[in-house]
């Protein structure tokens, strides 16, 4: 009777590797799960939103008669703008569209920092040196249009229209 009980607590035994490998897995599944949701919440929400979306390229660019301006395109419009400073800053999306708004800073002329605020949609990237970038996420919950500037360039300036 004896032998049964000794050979019964061998197979239930589990080993130390194995615990630490399930402890791996689950640590890396909790780092996964974590990720996931914070890179799935828009800046101007609180709760993961799982969607594609709308990905929307805004350039600064330095040009010589017009200073400090964002140049737009946008893959979802099929829109570019033209090179040269003269560009068409306006965007337009639907309401509840989720846009993934990536930010360039190509200014090779004078190498200023530039960054790019929309405050009634709670985005705003850092200060951004010559061809760094940066893609801030949001929703665009609130029908309207809603201007975008630079905190360090007055003069670029843009607008952002939800339509219903």
């Amino acid at each position: 009777m004896r032998k049964k009980q000794k050979n019964k607590a061998k197979t239930l035994s589990i080993s130390r590797g194995t615990i630490i490998f399930i402890a791996i897995i689950v640590v890396a599944a909790g780092g996964g799960i974590y990720y996931l949701l914070n890179t799935s919440t828009p800046v101007n929400e609180k709760y993961p939103v799982f969607a594609t979306p709308s990905h929307i390229y805004i350039v600064g660019v330095h040009d010589p008669t017009q200073g400090y301006v964002y140049e737009q395109e946008s893959t979802r419009q099929a829109r570019k703008a033209v090179s040269g400073g003269v560009a068409d800053a306006a965007i337009h999306i639907p309401r509840g569209t989720l846009v993934a708004l990536h930010f360039i800073n190509e200014d090779k002329d004078t190498g200023a920092s530039m960054d790019l605020n929309i405050d009634n949609f709670n985005v705003h990237t850092s200060k951004l040196n010559y061809f760094q970038a940066q893609t801030v996420t949001f929703l665009a919950d609130k029908e309207g249009t809603y201007s975008y500037y630079s905190n360090l360039h007055p003069e670029m300036k843009g607008s952002i229209t939800v339509d219903p």
